[in-house]
């Protein structure tokens, strides 16, 4: 049966058929649809983990036991779970495991822009890299017979247009995979260094083995159009290539890229004019074609940073991109990105940007867009989970320069499960004075409200027990402690002058669903006035003072004409906070939905 799916989808498509029964994962663009569509497919136990490490350990475990498992995660949750993945390339496996990275060339939504095709060869491990959906299913499929036959975890490394990215896949009926049997084996999952010294040796003829099957694997394979210019690629490069050259080119297509197929690159390269490699970011080819004695143009010619659409390869080899049309671009409005209508972090932002002598360390979520206008609240963001010890550290530097500054950290609640609780820890630990901030807006929202350990839901939406927030904060040994409303601004501001009046750590935690969430039970009995009014602005009271404007709402806007702020209606949600900001508090009403 062929169905149109995406590169995720297919993924999961692939999975499905080679018998997968567990997955785990963490949320993050461009990975997160893939447990999610796992969720629907009920002969896998599916997941969501509270950070990376712990999803692949998670899959780890039901591998050793006996299960074909997968993890699934961005490319910079690769950096948080490569601790277990370095070790787990040494012991290898029971049960088949795969580990998807979903990388992002272009750095659409990441802090950064990393090629993790790295990973593969630094952890000694094999790689598969699809170019399409089709291949995002059969790759997917053979991974786990791989990791079986050559006792290893495989890595398949998937970029943002190949996840989202829909193509007709050919479909097949799941294979039951039988359950491997456990044997308990110390000399191979016990890792004390006498045991690892013999598994290094391990590693080393497995990736002999696997040389041979990359000369031979269907993914490697070459198109001669009986050309003197060559084109070598992986990935979605191998489309782009296509669409570029045409048939003016042979083309060596790479589909399993560690470790690369020497014999058949040297082969493919010996009677060529020119030879090109196209591959977004470090030149992970390019060096090896260049070792086996070839003078490829890489990096040379296109650039090492972002995505190599066609566009970007035709400027870099002709200096001009296809005609198209044209338009003025002083006729489109500039729209940065900004925290939604109702947004419960409005409120801290909006008290945080107004204070003097105070750095605030953020942390990866909807909420870094505290940094922009109009709150410029924001000083610093580093990785997920590190606002707090990182917080802690400028503290130190500004108190052992006498500085009269403090430190205010941020981060949300999912983050607070990721690793933001090891993060408060070491603030606890060495009694930091920092003020430390959960965001708590009862959900994952940056990727799309996934359930985490504070949401009360399970992957499958199932009941799971809630994970309270306040109390494992207090069971860390946090003695200042205060759970708030984030929309009463009076509240905010004694809250903080609270905290920041003391010498040692607090942690305040803001309370208030995201404004696009599906409340649950729980939601609907705690926030039982949520979103149930709107406001409106009395256009007689309005002395266009544009202070309201000021909480950075997107349903705010101030009309030059009659100098008076409206409020769109149908962005309205009831927060209430303009009504809080204005000058004539009476011109801002409240009014039934």
């Amino acid at each position: 049966m062929k169905k149109l799916m995406t590169g995720n989808e297919a993924l999961v498509q692939g999975a499905w058929e080679a018998g997968v029964k567990f997955a785990s994962a963490y949320p993050g663009t461009p990975s997160t649809e893939i447990l999610e569509s796992l969720t629907e497919r009920k002969e896998v136990k599916s997941e969501w983990a509270p950070n990376e490490k712990v999803a692949i350990e998670a899959a780890i475990g039901a591998s050793i036991a006996g299960l074909r498992s997968m993890a699934s995660m961005k490319h910079v949750g690769v950096n948080v779970a490569a601790d277990p993945l370095f070790t787990y390339a040494y012991t290898g496996v029971t049960g088949g495991f795969v580990l998807i990275t979903a990388d992002e060339p272009g750095q659409h939504s990441s802090q950064n822009e990393q090629d993790n095709r790295n990973y593969a060869k630094a952890a000694k491990i094999p790689m598969l890299e699809p170019a399409t959906s089709q291949e995002s299913k059969d790759m997917m499929k053979e991974a786990f017979t791989i990791s079986e036959t050559y006792d290893t975890p495989v890595l398949v490394r998937v970029t943002t247009r190949v996840c989202h990215s829909k193509s007709i896949v050919e479909c097949e009926n799941r294979v039951e995979a039988d359950f491997s049997d456990y044997e308990k084996n110390v000399k191979k999952y016990i890792t004390v260094p006498a045991v690892a010294r013999e598994l290094r040796k391990k590693v080393e003829q497995r990736m002999i083995d696997l040389a041979d099957y990359s000369e031979k694997s269907p993914f490697n394979f070459i198109k001669d159009n009986g050309k003197k210019i060559g084109v070598i690629s992986s990935g979605v490069c191998y489309s782009y290539a296509r669409e570029v050259f045409g048939d003016e080119a042979n083309y060596l297509k790479l589909g399993f890229t560690n470790p690369l197929p020497d014999r058949m690159i040297s082969e493919f390269c010996k009677d060529l004019d020119t030879i090109y490699v196209l591959e977004e970011n470090d030149p992970y080819i390019e060096e090896r074609v260049k070792m086996l004695g070839f003078v490829p143009h890489g990096n040379d010619t296109f650039p090492p940073y972002g995505e190599l659409t066609p566009d970007v390869i035709r400027k870099s080899l002709y200096g001009s991109e296809l005609p198209t049309i044209s338009y003025d671009k002083d006729m489109v409005i500039s729209r940065p990105p900004t925290l939604c209508a109702g947004c419960p972090h409005r409120g801290i932002f909006y008290d945080l940007g107004k204070r003097k002598n105070v750095m605030v360390a953020g942390d990866i979520g909807c909420y870094t867009l505290g940094f922009s206008e109009p709150y410029n609240a924001m000083d610093f963001n580093i990785c997920m989970g590190a606002a707090f010890s990182a917080g802690h550290g400028a503290q130190i530097a500004f108190d052992l320069k006498n500085e009269d500054k403090r430190v205010v950290s941020v981060l949300g609640d999912s983050t607070f499960f990721h690793t933001g609780i090891n993060s408060l820890i070491e603030v606890l630990y060495n009694q930091s004075k920092t003020v430390n901030v959960i965001l708590d807006n009862r959900i994952t929202g940056m990727t799309g409200h996934q359930e985490n350990p504070g949401s009360g839901r399970h992957a499958d939406l199932s009941d799971a027990p809630i994970m309270d927030i306040e109390a494992i904060v207090r069971a860390l040994g946090a003695k200042n402690v205060k759970t708030i409303d984030p929309n009463d601004l009076t509240l905010v501001k004694e809250t903080f002058d609270w905290a920041l009046g003391l010498d040692e750590p607090s942690v305040i935690i803001t309370r208030w669903p995201c404004v696009l969430k599906k409340l649950s039970q729980q939601d609907q009995e705690e926030f039982q006035d949520v979103f149930k009014d709107k406001y409106k602005v009395d256009q007689d009271l309005c002395i266009g003072c544009k202070l309201c404007i000021k909480a950075g709402c997107p349903a705010l806007s101030y009309e030059p004409a009659t100098k008076k702020t409206i409020i769109d209606r149908n962005q309205c949600v009831g927060c209430g906070v303009c009504a809080q900001l204005c000058k004539k508090q009476e011109a801002i009403v409240k009014e039934e939905r």
